[in-house]
């Protein structure tokens, strides 16, 4: 499993065989994250070593929610994992690009001497790391990351919608549609949503 999943790392990116002894002597985790965009709801941030294989796994967003939760149960038993979450108070304070040094160094510390993969062109940076667009399409333990870090902020968003029903967050799951924004316009922020975050109803 380890040296499948590196092999393909190495296809996909094309990296020389300089790298492959190094890389084959480490497992895989996948990085991932949710949350970066939205108004409102805490970013999320997850690492994931996959110990056996998962079927089904792909980019999150290409899956139901009802796929995804059963996904998020299996990946959880099949892996070693972490998962970081920024509140939208954390956001507004520190700003995303920092929540994403700090959430991604904490999986590195917490996880450990692995060959680390995020998803996107960015390290944000953090040194160790390696990076791939479309990794969560391309790579399945980043397909499990991006798997456990949207499972996890759409449940949240879940609970944040039990609170404040008006703004419809189980529908929009805190992102800038159209019906979120005639809420906004309605009643303003809630304690979620992130004033760091320019709303043109609300800021001009």
């Amino acid at each position: 499993m380890r040296q499948q999943s590196v092999n393909r790392w190495l296809m996909l990116t094309g990296k020389g065989t300089k790298m492959q002894k190094t890389l084959f002597e480490k497992p895989l985790c996948g990085m991932d994250e949710a949350g970066r965009g939205p108004l409102a709801g805490s970013l999320v941030i997850a690492g994931v070593v996959l110990l056996y294989p998962v079927e089904g796994l792909m980019d999150s967003k290409k899956l139901t929610e009802k796929r995804r939760e059963a996904l998020y149960l299996s990946i959880l038993q099949h892996s070693r994992h972490h998962i970081v979450s920024f509140s939208a108070k954390k956001v507004d304070g520190l700003g995303i690009s920092a929540c994403m040094t700090q959430g991604l160094e904490e999986i590195m510390r917490h996880l450990g001497d692995y060959t680390y993969l995020f998803d996107g062109n960015s390290k944000f940076g953090v040194e160790g790391i390696h990076t791939m667009i479309k990794a969560d399409s391309k790579v399945a333990e980043v397909s499990a990351a991006s798997i456990l870090a949207k499972v996890t902020h759409d449940r949240e968003m879940l609970e944040c919608a039990r609170e404040y029903p008006q703004y419809g967050f189980e529908r929009h799951k805190g992102y800038g549609t159209k019906m979120h924004m005639k809420a906004l316009e309605a009643y303003g922020r809630c304690e979620h949503h992130r004033k760091s975050f320019r709303v043109k109803c609300l800021d001009g």
